[in-house]
């Protein structure tokens, strides 16, 4: 199950069935939980620990110094759950101090390219495409979707159900169910990931209701917010509204686009 030219430290903890291909390396405080596969030329490093059943695809670079002028060495971690895709050539950073932790959910797919930098927290069952890129700081929230190309500044957030278009920018929060469209923008609701993700039409309308009320109604964004929180209340509105009431980079602005809102 190991390639006879991977370098595997005698320290590495190798859970049951792991498989590692040619010219891999796994570092002394690396650990792999069972059914991992590592590809080729994959260089595992850091205080790495990652669950089950993820696989790694060729040249991805897991665990490495963050690229951050005030780390000095220290042994920083990342976490991985189980379950997830790394592809070709993404790159994972360990986070730039002892406190914290680069945190990795469950079912990820991080496509080729993708980078996820120091101190960033993302969810489960979230997809990074091609060349999608996460500053340092970064949270991901469960289920987001960053399309192609996507650049998120660090200490920004992105919400559960999430989407980004292809080639988005943002260095506000993104809230959740809204669709990013250019730099800081929003175009509407990510309705065809609502009903993949079992919500009713009842509870489409009245996030697309809160939408309109919060983003379009022509109010100064926080009297609008505060007014929302008496009217909406079922649990993704609140989901929402609890996101923009603890945003601290302020939040993304609708463009005027309605390509997004069919319910």
């Amino acid at each position: 199950m190991i390639h006879p030219t991977a370098i595997i430290h005698p320290q590495a903890k190798l859970g049951a069935g792991v498989r590692v291909g040619a010219y891999a390396v796994v570092d002394a405080d690396v650990e792999l939980g069972a059914g991992c596969v590592v590809g080729p030329q994959v260089y595992l490093t850091g205080a790495t620990k990652i669950g089950a059943a993820n696989r790694f695809h060729a040249g991805c670079v897991i665990g490495d110094e963050p690229q951050d002028l005030k780390y000095q060495g220290e042994p920083t971690r990342v976490e991985i759950g189980d379950h997830n895709v790394f592809r070709e050539h993404v790159t994972v950073h360990r986070s730039n101090k002892l406190a914290e932790a680069t945190v990795i959910g469950s079912h990820n797919l991080f496509m080729a390219g993708a980078h996820i930098a120091h101190n960033c927290v993302v969810g489960s069952h979230v997809i990074l495409a091609n060349g999608a890129l996460l500053g340092g700081h970064v949270t991901v929230q469960d289920r987001a979707f960053l399309s192609g190309n996507c650049l998120v500044h660090q200490f920004t957030r992105v919400g559960t159900l999430a989407i980004m278009q292809g080639g988005a920018a943002i260095s506000k929060d993104l809230p959740p169910f809204t669709v990013a469209r250019g730099d800081n923008g929003i175009c509407g609701l990510n309705t065809v990931g609502l009903r993949r993700a079992g919500f009713s039409a009842a509870e489409r309308l009245e996030l697309k209701r809160l939408y309109h009320a919060l983003f379009r109604g022509g109010k100064l964004f926080r009297s609008a917010a505060a007014e929302a929180r008496e009217k909406f209340t079922n649990a993704g509105a609140k989901t929402l509204l609890e996101f923009i009431a603890t945003a601290e980079r302020g939040v993304c602005a609708d463009t005027g686009e309605r390509h997004f809102e069919a319910a």
